[in-house]
């Protein structure tokens, strides 16, 4: 016997909701995706001085926002074919897959909260370093320049702060193929442009762990209320 009344309501707002959710899961994986192979972050992350690599620990969020994507559209589904068969043994599943997602989304927002600024600061050492060889002239120049030249194309940078990004231009143009009166009115600073890359990609990804939490608080809570009243009527 199908529920009736408010429970049958419920139902297909539950259905509606978990279609969101598969949809929401697909531009996510879609997302991380893009964020994956963006060439700004590419051509930055898979950069190697010497024997050192640089930082990827962005990378461990953006394959954590994958995962969670490809789950978030599996569980969707889960939820909705759930519903329209009023299976309290789907919906069972489709709520404890729910929860230990939630749990996930829960803990990898505070990895990225905790390492949010720890990301940018690893980048801007690692660009440090191989300015410093490269301007001084270390056994591993050539490599250093090859780096640094890669930061400047790439994010339209020169420099670590004011006084380098001014001045260096002048006299290694082999670094920075930049205007110098550009350089002096403008702040093209290589560690603003770090910080401004990877704040944006967190903050778009932080926007998107909030809505999915929102919409997975709606579905445990509908999800419940289904299954108490698909036991009612069962009951009755």
């Amino acid at each position: 016997m199908g529920v009736e009344g408010c429970t049958k309501c419920i139902k297909y707002l539950l259905f509606v909701f978990n279609f969101i959710f598969w949809l929401a899961g697909g531009i996510i994986l879609g997302v991380a995706l893009w964020l994956r192979h963006d060439s700004q972050t590419t051509n930055i992350l898979y950069l190697q001085l010497g024997e050192k690599q640089a930082p990827n620990t962005f990378y461990v969020g953006i394959y954590i926002l994958i995962a969670v994507g490809a789950v978030m559209m599996f569980v969707g589904f889960l939820g909705c074919y759930g519903a329209i068969q009023e299976s309290q043994c789907l919906l069972g599943t489709f709520f404890t897959c729910l929860v230990i997602l939630f749990a996930c989304e829960v803990a990898a927002g505070i990895w990225g909260f905790v390492n949010k600024d720890q990301i940018a600061k690893d980048v801007k050492q690692f660009y440090d370093q191989a300015l410093q060889q490269a301007l001084m002239g270390e056994p591993d120049a050539n490599n250093a320049k090859a780096v640094v030249k890669t930061f400047h194309e790439t994010l339209d940078c020169c420099g670590s702060g004011i006084a380098t990004g001014t001045f260096t231009p002048v006299w290694r143009t082999d670094l920075c193929q930049k205007d110098s009166l550009k350089s002096f009115f403008e702040d093209t600073s290589c560690h603003k442009k770090i910080d401004e890359l990877f704040s944006g990609k967190l903050y778009l990804i932080g926007i998107a762990a909030v809505v999915v939490a929102v919409i997975m608080i709606f579905e445990m809570i509908l999800s419940m209320v289904l299954c108490c009243g698909i036991r009612n009527s069962s009951v009755y």
